[in-house]
């Protein structure tokens, strides 16, 4: 067998790990926590929102950190839009509980803390998933939805 056919097996030259680099900032990332549900309103114009906290260094954000209210519809908000303008595969939101919401119920029906809690873990987990997708993090729509107070239904789509 010739020297050339071998494959080299050599470990690579790396400079030793210090404490700065073991517990620095991670050199990119992107944590986005759903939390504090609260529900507002009386009769048929209840509903729960939930704080969006986003934390990043990475340089397609303008802002580092952002802390938004967004209720349900919201997140459907930005599943239809990035549905419509994108060509990622939208993961699917936590669902309705359509029959939580018929009246004549024992129960508080979608605004019982178990219930909430478990669409809670769903809609980060779905925020997580979309933010993530280096395409969908170009989306005008995604950064709407993260970083401003408000979300401007009427806005033009597009890339940042």
């Amino acid at each position: 067998m010739s020297d050339a056919a071998v494959a080299d097996t050599r470990r690579l030259n790396s400079k030793p790990q210090d404490l700065s680099d073991a517990y620095g900032p991670p050199s990119n990332f992107l944590e986005i926590d759903v939390y504090d549900p609260q529900t507002v309103g009386v009769g048929r114009n209840r509903y729960t929102t939930y704080e969006v906290r986003m934390r990043t260094n990475l340089p397609i954000f303008k802002l580092k950190e952002s802390c938004v209210r967004r209720r349900y519809s919201d997140f459907e908000w930005l599943k239809n839009e990035l549905e419509r303008d994108s060509k990622i595969v939208v993961p699917p939101l936590p669902g309705k509980a359509l029959k939580r919401q018929l009246p004549f119920r024992g129960d508080e029906g979608i605004f019982e803390e178990s219930f909430i809690e478990e669409r809670r873990v769903g809609l980060e987990q779905f925020i997580n998933r979309i933010a993530g997708h280096p395409l969908a993090q170009n989306e005008r729509c995604l950064h709407m939805f993260l970083q401003e107070e408000s979300i401007d239904r009427n806005y033009i789509p597009g890339k940042v």
